[in-house]
């Protein structure tokens, strides 16, 4: 009987558990998320996993105990600029203490197990921040001659290009090789066109984080662990949005379920 749970047990692993940070409406007191993350997760062969903005470290702990990586999401919301030392500005939107402890203490967790973290938009910033890094707390007003960061709908279309970097784990997975491969000597950077919905950036990157793309004013579009090893990657559009028509989100999507499927395989 032992080996029969234990063959259940293997089974049940096979599709990997990629936790998710829930978003918190103040006004109707429940949490919530939009169902593209999910079904992005999903489409590439993983199990999506709800998590409740409850900021206790044994809540976190036990549930990424379980888990083979983080997924955090986007959100209308913003960092609370007190975690880099910074005033609020005017067009400083709403701050929900509950989201930026609970996604603190699961980038915590997480650290400590190593897991494969995608972090997508807020939860960039949220990434960036939590690592001792900043960010402008809004674009049009903090940022000279900069585009429009904030495109509305239709929300999935490519709106502005940006250059990612040769050598960088995102320029690994443009050009589809698996994550683990070192780059070639003719790598070169990237020039692609991404979604946009967004009124902050980095501004100055957190430790152990570098910049792997930037939009052509400047910006930074993702940041990623400076570990190789590592899949620890920041996005500031939105491939949850596009992924079943535009290859960089596919492609995003796709080697971060790979390596979280490769991690719980060695549980």
């Amino acid at each position: 009987m032992p080996h029969v749970w234990l063959n259940i047990k293997r089974f049940m692993r096979k599709r990997p558990r990629i936790g998710m940070t829930m978003r918190l409406d103040l006004e109707n007191r429940r949490f919530y998320l939009g169902r593209n993350y999910c079904e992005a997760l999903e489409h590439y062969g993983a199990l999506p996993v709800h998590l409740g903005l409850i900021a206790k470290r044994d809540y976190i702990a036990a549930i990424l105990d379980e888990l083979d990586g983080i997924l955090l999401p986007g959100s209308d919301t913003d960092v609370d600029p007190h975690y880099y030392s910074e005033e609020p500005h005017p067009k400083l939107k709403t701050v929900i203490p509950e989201k930026d402890e609970t996604d603190f203490l699961v980038l915590e967790e997480a650290a400590k197990r190593n897991l494969p973290i995608l972090a997508i938009c807020y939860g960039m910033q949220s990434l960036n921040v939590f690592r001792g890094g900043s960010l402008i707390q809004d674009i049009e007003a903090q940022a000279a001659n900069s585009l429009k960061h904030e495109q509305g709908r239709p929300l999935a279309r490519n709106s502005h290009h940006i250059v990612i970097e040769s050598g960088t784990l995102l320029n690994r997975i443009t050009r589809d090789d698996t994550v683990q491969k070192a780059d070639g000597e003719n790598a070169k950077n990237v020039f692609v066109k991404v979604n946009s919905h967004h009124h902050q950036a980095v501004r100055i990157c957190g430790e152990n984080l570098r910049i792997s793309s930037r939009a052509v004013d400047g910006i930074v579009e993702s940041i990623e662990d400076t570990d190789e090893d590592k899949f620890v990657l920041g996005v500031q559009w939105h491939p949850e949005l596009s992924y079943e028509t535009d290859d960089l989100s596919s492609k995003i999507f796709k080697n971060f379920v790979q390596f979280c499927s490769a991690r719980g395989d060695k549980k």
